[in-house]
């Protein structure tokens, strides 16, 4: 079955609920390697219970619609769908206890060509259920990669909503920090979110193209959260107030992630590299903080 573009434009998603405790938000940010200095009191707060905060990141993660693209009236083949790209706008701290709701929305449906694929973006708000307060709006840009040429057809395509597509400052980056993640870390940050074997089976990752399992590319997302609150917010979380970056390339579980930033006043530009590899695996990233 082929892209219907207003099948999917009118999707029907459910609004989800979505509880989580001091132990979830731990995990979480076990998942994406804070604590990996564990005398550092800018990481035990997010996992140690007394004081704990939350990853503001963790928005993305939560009350997420899962895999709705893989039933058969989307008309999309799931096996060729990629994350693309990630934004999150923080528009009050997230609490580390807490039950939300998740309101989803297709917001463009984008024909690349036949040839290309297609874009399928989904925006998403969060919000605290008791007080109906919002909390986070996250955007996720999924590339279909075998379901382009539908306007071909005669149907609408819709424009691809703004990215920060300028290219990175020619100077030095102001600011690198590199992190380590762990051999495992991708079997500790699927028990938060994406169970696909991928992540876990080395079976299925060879059978994907990978020589072994990835790390999810929302783990890579949340260590260069973590590299802009420790270099750019003194570990405090409620300075940062959007995230954005593209996926580019998958990390392998025990690489070392090197975020290189540059500051723009308030805003920032970043990129991330697998330094083992010499490998850039987020790029075109920008973010606001707060003073």
């Amino acid at each position: 079955m082929a892209i219907d573009y207003h099948t999917l434009k009118n999707w029907n998603f459910p609004v989800l609920e979505h509880s989580y405790d001091a132990d979830d938000s731990m995990l979480y940010a076990l998942g994406v390697g804070v604590g990996a200095d564990p005398t550092s009191a800018g990481q035990l707060q997010f996992v140690y219970e007394q004081n704990l905060k939350a990853l503001p990141c963790m928005a993305v993660i939560l009350a997420h619609p899962g895999l709705w693209m893989g039933v058969p009236e989307a008309g999309v083949n799931l096996l060729k769908v990629v994350h693309g790209e990630q934004k999150l706008s923080l528009h009050r701290p997230l609490p580390a206890v807490g039950c939300v709701t998740g309101h989803s929305r297709v917001i463009a449906v984008v024909d690349k060509g036949r040839d290309k694929g297609a874009l399928l973006v989904v925006q998403r708000e969060i919000r605290d259920k008791l007080s109906g307060e919002l909390l986070a709006t996250a955007e996720q840009t999924s590339f279909c990669r075998g379901d382009g040429g539908f306007s071909e057809l005669g149907q609408p395509s819709d424009e691809a909503p703004a990215s920060d597509n300028r290219p990175l400052p020619e100077r030095a980056p102001d600011l690198i920090c590199d992190l380590p993640t762990r051999p495992e870390a991708a079997l500790i940050y699927r028990l938060s979110a994406d169970r696909n074997p991928l992540h876990a089976d080395p079976e299925t990752a060879q059978k994907a193209g990978f020589p072994k399992p990835i790390l999810h590319g929302l783990a890579t997302y949340g260590v260069a959260c973590h590299a802009l609150l420790q270099a750019c917010c003194d570990y405090r979380p409620e300075r940062l107030r959007s995230l954005a970056t593209r996926f580019s390339a998958p990390v392998y579980p025990g690489e070392t992630i090197r975020t290189e930033i540059w500051r723009e006043g308030k805003r920032l530009r970043f990129q991330s590299r697998a330094l083992e590899r010499d490998k850039i695996v987020l790029s075109n990233g920008s973010a606001e903080i707060d003073d």
